[in-house]
């Protein structure tokens, strides 16, 4: 009997061209978040100074992948005519950026801000509805859809919540409202103006998960006492989270920043 003999690479060409490897499990992807009040740049004991250079030197040193950035100036009067903070930190901190007005401000725009070092597919902003008994400062989110390097989608947001309980508890309905539906896996960072036992921080709990339980305290950056600051992403899908840390950097804001490690399955 003849016994015929295949070369190696002949069986793999009919493999792979032919489609009959099986699929390979999607790696997973791991990367870090920041949530940032920066304060339009401007650091409480310096004056009227604005340094964008010492955000970025904060985010630098975090090496984030993702960054919410809240109280964001672009083309202000006392931030510089012509500046873009988001713009700005962009470019000093090597990603990409997305910005959402929330106000008119001192002949500029004031609101908030997402920085990136992936790809941005797409992105959306929209107003935080207020009541109109309970009037005060305009507020958004900014959110961005990134392509991840195995090609899948995440959407990243950072958003601003209002002064006044009853409005952030609506403000908290709406952004569930906008994102409850998508099934890409998404992460939520900012000021939420509220503490973990607050009623708005059990409404997010419903549908997103904290990147930490014993949130540890944001404000003032000087002996903090209340954790208002978060990272959370929303339940039900592939993401973890750990190793939630404050940063105590305490000259240029007068927040303190919070970076999380994230893991997607």
């Amino acid at each position: 009997m003849k016994k015929y003999f295949f070369p190696l690479f002949m069986l793999l060409s009919v493999n792979v061209l032919g489609g009959t490897l099986p699929d390979q499990p999607a790696k997973k992807q791991r990367f870090k978040v920041m949530t940032y009040n920066i304060h339009h740049c401007n650091p409480p004991s310096a004056g009227d100074k604005i340094d964008v250079e010492a955000i970025a030197k904060v985010i630098n040193a975090e090496k984030p992948d993702f960054v919410a950035l809240q109280e964001v100036d672009v083309n202000t009067e006392r931030s510089g005519k012509g500046k873009n903070q988001a713009q700005q930190l962009a470019a000093l901190t090597g990603m990409k950026f997305y910005f959402s007005k929330a106000i008119d401000h001192q002949g500029g725009d004031y609101g908030v801000a997402v920085l990136t070092k992936f790809p941005i597919v797409d992105s959306a902003k929209f107003a935080l509805p207020i009541r109109p008994e309970l009037k005060e400062e305009d507020r958004t989110i900014a959110a961005v859809t990134v392509k991840l390097p195995d090609n899948r989608k995440l959407i990243f947001a950072s958003t601003h919540l209002g002064l006044k309980e009853p409005n952030r508890l609506l403000q908290a309905e709406t952004i569930v409202k906008h994102f409850g539906e998508t099934e890409l896996p998404m992460i939520l960072g900012g000021d939420f103006n509220a503490t973990p036992e607050s009623p708005v921080i059990a409404y997010f709990d419903k549908y997103f998960t904290r990147s930490c339980t014993d949130c540890k305290p944001t404000i003032p950056v000087e002996a903090p006492k209340k954790a208002i600051d978060f990272i959370m992403h929303k339940q039900g899908g592939e993401l973890k989270s750990r190793n939630t840390k404050v940063i105590d950097e305490q000259y240029a804001s007068d927040h303190l920043p919070v970076t999380a490690e994230f893991i997607l399955d």
